[in-house]
């Protein structure tokens, strides 16, 4: 029988390199986070070849005492938790202790240190994990640490590293994102001896803005939504995406917890949720966000890199954000200038929705669009059901005229284009509407409020449906029980690892009932909450309005564009349609003398 012994304190480290070290990025982190934590200023990084080579970081911290030099890089040793009581209030980007002694086990390590009321430096110089005596060096107050030939020492894992570009590739992303949690303090990249990034201190939300649109692009700060709410106990600060500039791919999206860029399903869940009715298919939104909350109410000790949290109340922490983004996208209404937007306190966004919203503007009439349109369509009958507005035409009338020299934000109609699009000009040049993509986002949030005013019908199930499930899914189906029913789905627990389901909500008649109950029951499990038979009724919605809707090709007369344009004006996410695509587009007086060359 092989015997137990206690494994090296090298291999530990090299270990828990394993684990903390992925790449030089990793170092990166690790190391920059220590220079925040230190209370820094300014951090300088300097990379050669992608990190293999050479990783230096210099801060202007407060420094590390000659005499804790070696305790530095001593496995899980730390200045920053003393007890339990610590770890559950953790308020530094690092704690763990780890972070040195496993970056030093695999590199050729240096660490230079000067406190403020230390009269000389010290250097501490590390080679595969085995230590040296400190001696004196000349250096400012703050630290540098120096990681050489990383991975020199273990081939297996030098052999996994990328191509330079690539591994400088991460190193910048990293710098990137803890640019935007840091805004007050200077971060300088350099890469092979070139200077690269110089993110210098932002001393108001103006310059936090353009250090944002540094990292997200300049025409982020036009095409985003300034986000700032508080509500038991948690607040969320920042930048969201318009739906219309949403991207291809996830590549800018940043999401902090108490100052620290994490990785959640239920951030992520809920994020996704508050966008799932504005978003073209297959496009992400950009975001910069900061949720903050009491440090006990979230785990950072789940994974040794720190990528990933765990909330105590996972279930208030994705309402709390759904319906803050839910209400901030709400506000994107067309006309309405972005930057100026932000969202409402739950109290006042429920007495907007439900404020009227037809004749917005000086008691134009309501538009009445869409009945020739429905005439023989199969959802004609559900547009009356649904108890929308959708009626004739109205009567031929002047369009309004400002008054007092006002204009209303899309301006008046001025002609249509091809049959498809309303051309208008307001203050600042010429408006171009789509008219049947503004007209079936009108329709689709006059329907979504007609159902929740008539409630959510449910019908019986002529069989009811035995289903199998897991014993957390039959709990949670009896737990949910009275929320399930409001929904219009009667599921009851009948067995250990079973339910019945009894009644199916009537807009999703001929939808598959079973799939549908264990779908449901399954986000219960995984979020606490569900969301999906509202999103399965908003999709038959979207059909509903897009049968309704006007159709391309259709002559409207200008009392007709106008009230769409006053539509537009009264009604949530009114710029861009069911399927995310955009409702309307300007171009101002400046951009039409550009196009034509004049003043040249």
């Amino acid at each position: 029988m092989p015997n137990i012994r206690p494994l090296p304190p090298e291999l530990v480290n090299q270990i828990a390199a394993g684990e903390v070290i992925e790449r030089p990025a990793s170092v990166v982190k690790e190391l920059v986070e220590n220079s925040l934590d230190a209370g820094a200023t300014r951090i300088e990084i300097d990379i050669e070849e992608g990190g293999a080579r050479l990783i230096r970081v210099r801060d202007d911290g407060s420094g590390i005492a000659a005499d804790q030099l070696a305790l530095a890089v001593a496995a899980h040793a730390t200045s920053k938790i003393a007890s339990f009581a610590d770890l559950e209030r953790v308020a530094t980007l690092g704690f763990r202790g780890e972070a040195l002694p496993s970056i030093a086990s695999v590199s050729r390590f240096a660490l230079t240190s000067r406190p403020r009321e230390q009269g000389a430096a010290f250097r501490l110089e590390v080679d595969g994990g085995r230590a040296q005596a400190p001696r004196p060096a000349p250096h400012p107050p703050g630290s540098s640490v120096e990681v050489r030939d990383l991975f020199y020492n273990v081939p297996a894992r030098r052999k996994f590293m990328r191509a330079e570009r690539t591994e400088f590739g991460h190193i910048d992303e990293l710098v990137k994102s803890l640019a935007l949690a840091r805004t007050h303090i200077e971060f300088r990249l350099g890469h092979n001896g070139k200077p690269l990034r110089l993110f210098k201190p932002a001393r108001d939300e103006a310059a936090a803005l353009a250090r944002v649109a540094e990292v997200l692009g300049p025409d982020f700060p036009a095409q985003s939504l300034r986000v700032e709410h508080r509500a038991a106990g948690l607040a969320l600060g920042g930048w969201v995406g318009l739906p219309t500039a949403a991207r291809a791919q996830p590549d800018q999206q940043y999401f902090y917890v108490n100052g620290r860029q994490v990785r959640d399903r239920v951030v992520a869940h809920a994020v996704r949720q508050a966008y799932a009715d504005v978003l073209f298919h297959g496009r992400h939104p950009a975001y910069v966000l900061f949720l903050e909350l009491d440090p006990e109410g979230v785990d950072v000790n789940v994974h040794p890199a720190k990528h990933e949290v765990r909330f105590r109340e996972a279930r208030l922490v994705h309402d709390f954000l759904f319906r803050t983004l839910h209400e901030a996208i709400a506000e994107t209404r067309a006309g309405a200038t972005a930057p100026q937007l932000a969202v409402a306190p739950p109290a006042a966004a429920a007495a907007a929705s439900q404020a009227p919203r037809a004749g917005a503007w000086r008691g134009q009439a309501p538009l009445r669009l869409g009945v020739r349109e429905a005439a023989g369509d199969p959802y004609a009958a559900l547009l009356g059901t649904a108890g929308t507005a959708l009626a004739s035409a109205p009567a031929a009338a002047a369009p309004p005229q400002p008054q007092d020299g006002e204009t209303p934000p899309l301006g008046f109609a001025l002609a249509q284009l091809a049959g498809i699009y309303v051309l208008a000009e307001n203050a600042d040049g010429l408006v171009l509407v789509d008219m049947h993509a503004a007209h079936e986002r009108v329709t689709y949030e006059k329907l979504k409020a007609a159902q929740a005013c008539d409630g959510i019908r449910s019908q019986l199930l002529l069989v009811p449906l035995a289903l199998a499930v897991s014993e957390r899914e039959a709990a949670a189906a009896e737990e949910h029980a009275g929320t399930l029913a409001a929904l219009g789905l009667e599921l009851d627990r009948s067995g250990p690892q079973q339910v019945t389901l009894r009644r199916v909500p009537a807009l999703l008649d001929g939808a598959d009932a079973a799939q549908l109950a264990r779908d449901v029951l399954a986000d219960l499990v995984a979020q606490g909450s569900s969301r999906r038979l509202e999103e399965l009724q908003n999709e038959l919605l979207s059909t509903m309005a897009c049968h309704g809707s006007v159709r391309a090709h259709r002559r409207l007369t200008l009392p007709e564009m106008n009230a769409l344009l006053r539509e537009m004006e009264a009604t949530e996410r009114s710029g861009q349609c069911n399927h995310g695509r955009p409702t309307w587009t300007q171009l101002s007086v400046a951009e039409l003398d550009r196009l034509f060359m004049r003043g040249r």
